[in-house]
């Protein structure tokens, strides 16, 4: 299934802020149990060393720590089977009556710093009394253990740091991730941009190779597919200019030849009318030429408005075989028909030139004393029209081609036949621009069958 170049691009990045946002907290963590915690252990140890030697100055203990906790911090003293808060109490009070006896003997407790491994988030804010620093503390005489830590409000101004250095990490990781990306998502742009280069400076035989899932893997397929497609078309064109050419050299050099052999007063009359019947010939050649390519520049602008009328195909095709009849006498080749009565809207001229060709076709490959069948059948759904014949039949791999423009059939089996690879193109376009359709059924040394269907209009 493939996937919308939009829809990978809105995923990927979604993926890739994830994958930043995941690496960058991983950093922050790393930097929080390197760095932060031994520096907030070690700050914090200060400003609690401080507040005990200045407590044991102040004439009022309990007031100065009142008025020490409300400037930010929690505190917990004990001494003498006593212990007190100030502040906000702590939610956990799990310090262990061992750090608590070191601490009175004089040792200080780095609980901060000790505090087991957890993520910054939840370490950071631990609003636990194992979380703090202790120091002893003497006032008048008796020993007491300090512990403190900061009030968990001041902490968000703290963490600023922290989060400032995880947007950076994400910011970088982000970036270069998308650098990345895009340069995956230009390379086969560049690749396709470089083969359209080349295919303006050397022509078709461009090598691309791009295979994706997206809309730019399907651009290269189409671009392949269309590539493939011009230079097939530039080897028929150029095989048609040359055939052209010729078919219009050759006839052009008989009648030039045989117009001087006419000059000659001493033709006998036998002679003469010889001369004349091939001039005659050469002229209907060019002519039949010339008008194929007239008829296809006509086709040429699909949208052009081709005028419609109603046309009785059954009197049309009665027409066209009373007015062939002497060329299929001519070669002895037997005609039956069955034609229903039919009503079909279309452009009447270009009808008859396809079903022209095709009778003409029928007759022009056909063996001496064959035979040729025309059948109109009028369907429930669709108009139905056969040209069969028993003629020298197609290739299986010509099937596909020959109603492409320019193509002629095998040579060697039809070299005793005049044409311009022009007729069946000219019919395919004319059946489709009535939004008909046109399948062949051949075997060779067997015949052909044409089938023609058209749609009630």
């Amino acid at each position: 299934m493939m996937k919308s170049l939009y829809s990978k691009f809105i995923l990927t990045t979604l993926i890739i802020m994830l994958v930043s946002s995941v690496i960058g907290f991983f950093f922050a963590n790393a930097y929080y149990q390197n760095n932060l915690k031994p520096e907030n252990d070690a700050k914090n140890m200060g400003i609690a060393t401080n507040i005990a030697e200045f407590a044991e100055t102040q004439a009022d203990l309990e007031d100065y720590l009142s008025h020490t906790a409300a400037t930010g911090y929690q505190l917990f003293l004990v001494g003498q089977g006593e212990s007190r808060f100030y502040g906000g109490e702590f939610k956990e009070k799990n310090v262990s009556q061992e750090a608590i006896e070191d601490v009175l003997d004089g040792q200080p407790y780095h609980g901060m710093k000790e505090f087991p491994k957890k993520t910054f988030v939840t370490g950071f804010f631990a609003n636990e009394l194992k979380n703090s620093v202790g120091v002893p503390l003497t006032y008048e005489g008796t020993q007491y253990a300090l512990f403190l830590r900061p009030d968990i409000k001041l902490l968000f101004n703290e963490i600023h740091l922290l989060l400032g250095w995880m947007v950076f990490v994400i910011f970088i990781l982000s970036l270069l991730a998308e650098l990345i990306w895009s340069a995956m998502l230009i390379r086969p742009i560049r690749k396709l941009s470089h083969a359209t280069n080349k295919v303006r400076e050397e022509g078709f035989d461009v090598h691309l190779d791009i295979h994706r899932r997206d809309e730019i893997g399907q651009l290269a397929q189409n671009f392949k597919e269309m590539i493939a497609r011009l230079g097939k078309l530039d080897k028929l064109r150029k095989s048609f200019v040359s055939n052209v050419s010729h078919d219009i050299q050759t006839p052009l050099l008989n009648i030039q030849g045989y117009s001087r052999l006419l000059e000659n007063n001493a033709l006998s009359e036998e002679d003469r009318k010889a001369y004349l019947r091939v001039i005659q010939e050469e002229a209907e050649r060019m002519s039949i030429l010339s008008k194929q390519l007239l008829t296809l520049s006509s086709l040429e602008p699909k949208e052009k408005d081709h005028s419609r009328k109603a046309v009785d195909l059954s009197a049309q095709l009665k027409s066209l075989l009373h007015r062939y009849y002497w060329r299929i006498d001519e070669k002895e080749l037997s005609l039956t028909y069955t034609l229903d009565e039919v009503q079909f809207k279309g452009n009447p001229e270009l009808l008859y030139t396809a079903w022209e060709n095709l009778l003409t076709n029928a007759i022009k490959y056909n063996e001496p004393g064959g035979s040729i069948e025309v059948m109109l059948k009028d369907a429930q759904d669709q108009i139905e029209l056969t040209f069969t014949d028993t003629g020298i039949g197609l290739e299986p791999n010509e099937k596909e081609q020959i109603f492409d423009r320019f193509y002629r059939a095998d040579l060697a089996r039809t070299r005793t036949q005049q044409g311009t690879g022009l007729g069946l193109s000219i019919v395919k376009e004319i059946i489709e621009l009535h939004q008909g359709d046109i399948l062949v059924e051949s075997k060779l040394g067997k015949g052909t069958t044409f089938t023609i269907t058209l749609p009630h209009l």
